[in-house]
């Protein structure tokens, strides 16, 4: 019994880099230098030439066997192993290294402070409109 196997499509694979890397096309043909046509081309060529590849593999931050070899399965079971919380808070707990209770009564100091300068610098106004005033 054979098993069928998906057939090496480099440009799909390019463009799915391209898209988990958050990459736009316009921005990768500008680094190219060609026409965001010319990489939606490139992304519908099953084979590509190899100096052409390295130089893509370059700019997406990856290496000519990478994209090669990229499998879009390994991808989602590299995250499937990795993330194992199930409500994914984990993804989202921020823990700072201050204490924001002190940071706002810091601010509040600091407000605090402007103010009465602020209040100190409108008594010396008046003080000085008083004076010009009984001259």
């Amino acid at each position: 019994m054979t098993t069928a196997t998906k057939p090496n499509h480099i440009g799909r694979k390019i463009s799915r880099i391209r898209e988990l890397r958050g990459m736009k096309q316009e921005t990768l043909a500008e680094a190219l230098n060609i026409s965001q046509q010319a990489v939606s081309k490139i992304e519908q060529t099953p084979e590509i030439e190899d100096d052409k590849l390295e130089e893509i593999a370059k700019i997406l931050g990856v290496t000519k066997e990478g994209i090669e070899n990229f499998s879009e399965e390994a991808v989602f079971n590299i995250i499937g192993n990795t993330v194992t919380n199930h409500d994914n808070s984990a993804l989202f707990n921020y823990h700072p290294t201050f204490n924001p209770i002190d940071k706002l009564l810091e601010s509040h100091e600091e407000n605090k402070k402007l103010y009465e300068r602020l209040l100190q610098a409108e008594q010396d106004k008046i003080e000085y409109l008083e004076k010009l005033l009984k001259k």
